[in-house]
């Protein structure tokens, strides 16, 4: 799920932002004295290994691996467009990716018409796959991650100045400080100054 108020999912689909920073929580445990460099366990899938100051140690996966493919989330309603389509162009509907087939009219009637909280996965045209992670302090953030993220270059501000998504909120000098004023928008105030360790994952728009 992209934010939509900031307009983050319109921008993921444009191919603005192609970044992604997500809370690690085990990461953060305030008993982690270190954290290991990636290891890939036999399975191809990436890791890290925490230790704490009890000596114990514990491995974490990302909640998201390299290769993996994941729906974007948005409501029917947003969709509805791009079902119709896909109807008018294949002979087996069922075959499709889309509530309609299943739902027929009454979609409009489920709560997912209007909210994406309740929509199903297999069901959503867009798409993403993830190409890399990796771990690091949210303030380490670049600034060509910044615009990664989805922060957007604009004439505001002599010479150059950068805002938020959609560009419906106000300009900032450089792409950290719109990033930091974005992140904790979407998060909670604060985040950006608590400097948690997050998951920097990078994807490509598949669909």
């Amino acid at each position: 799920m992209f934010n939509d108020r900031y307009g983050l999912t319109a921008a993921v689909l444009l191919g603005c932002k192609t970044m992604t920073r997500r809370a690690a929580k085990k990461l953060n445990h305030p008993l982690v004295t270190d954290i290991s460099e990636w290891g890939i366990d036999d399975k191809g899938k990436c890791y890290l290994t925490t230790t704490y100051s009890t000596g114990l140690t514990e491995v974490v996966y990302p909640p998201y691996q390299i290769g993996e493919e994941i729906a974007i989330a948005q409501p029917y309603k947003q969709c509805w467009d791009i079902y119709q389509k896909q109807l008018e162009s294949y002979n087996d509907p069922m075959s499709l990716r889309m509530p309609y087939a299943i739902l027929g009219d009454s979609v409009q009637e489920t709560a997912g018409w209007t909210n994406k909280m309740f929509v199903k996965a297999d069901y959503m045209p867009h798409a993403i796959r993830i190409k890399s992670i990796k771990a690091e302090r949210l303030q380490d953030i670049s600034e060509e991650d910044c615009l990664r993220e989805g922060i957007v270059r604009t004439a505001c501000v002599a010479p150059y100045g950068f805002t938020i998504g959609n560009g419906k909120w106000k300009c900032y000098r450089t792409p950290r400080d719109a990033f930091s004023t974005l992140i904790d928008k979407v998060c909670k105030r604060g985040t950006w100054n608590s400097n948690p360790w997050v998951f920097a994952y990078e994807f490509e728009l598949l669909r």
